[in-house]
């Protein structure tokens, strides 16, 4: 049982601006604002949502992002400066996370049904969001990524709206173990089928499927477990 079911403290969406990415100046919806509810939400996401990069993000999979203000706030101790909802590029800022978020958790708000696939995997893009290149090394040492959802069946959210978590069983894996795989490379072909087993976003299953050859002919230790 969850003590507290955590709720919808922003919604938010982009429209493409210019960012300069090193010496480039690149296309990005990062930069995301409040909008004014109820939106209405389904398969593709949030409206006027743009997303640039649809190589690693959007997609039905990763259709909408979640990041917490509790993590916003130890972000905005760390970094010392004062961060508002969208800044990591978050459709919904949530109040809290549940423990132990699974890949297959489920979160209902009346009509609205979605289902935890992936974390997010920061970029270069993040990094000049933040003026600090060496931030995606910063965030990828927190396992503070949030988590991307599929949209089940669309509906209307508005602020102050409570999520219901149904969780899934315990052998699905928890999206900050995904995280620390991602990044750490260790080869377990044991973590990576248990993974494959659950249903994760579609892009991070085929760069999986395409690591678990290697994982099964040298499987190591999962890092941090």
């Amino acid at each position: 049982m969850l003590s507290s079911p955590p709720r919808i403290l922003s919604i938010n969406a982009a429209r493409r601006r210019s960012i300069a990415v090193g010496a480039k100046s690149q296309q990005t919806g990062l930069f995301k604002e409040p909008l004014a509810g109820p939106v209405l939400i389904d398969a593709n996401g949030l409206p006027g949502d743009e997303i640039i990069n649809r190589r690693f993000h959007g997609g039905p999979d990763q259709a909408v992002y979640l990041y917490s203000q509790e993590d916003i706030d130890w972000w905005a101790e760390q970094l010392q400066r004062e961060i508002d909802p969208g800044f990591f590029g978050e459709n919904l800022t949530i109040s809290h996370w549940w423990s132990e978020v699974r890949v297959g958790d489920r979160l209902q708000i009346g009509e609205l049904l979605m289902e935890v696939t992936a974390p997010r995997v920061p970029c270069a893009v993040m990094a000049a969001r933040v003026g600090n290149p060496a931030f995606v090394k910063q965030f990828i040492k927190a396992c503070r990524g949030g988590a991307y959802v599929r949209v089940l069946h669309a509906g209307p959210l508005s602020v102050g709206d409570s999520l219901e978590v149904a969780r899934v069983p315990v052998d699905h894996p928890t999206v900050d173990e995904i995280f620390r795989y991602w990044h750490a490379k260790t080869p377990n072909a044991d973590f990576l089928r248990r993974t494959l087993a659950a249903p994760i976003a579609i892009i991070l299953r085929e760069a999986l499927e395409k690591r678990l050859p290697d994982a099964e002919a040298a499987t190591g230790q999962l890092p941090g477990l």
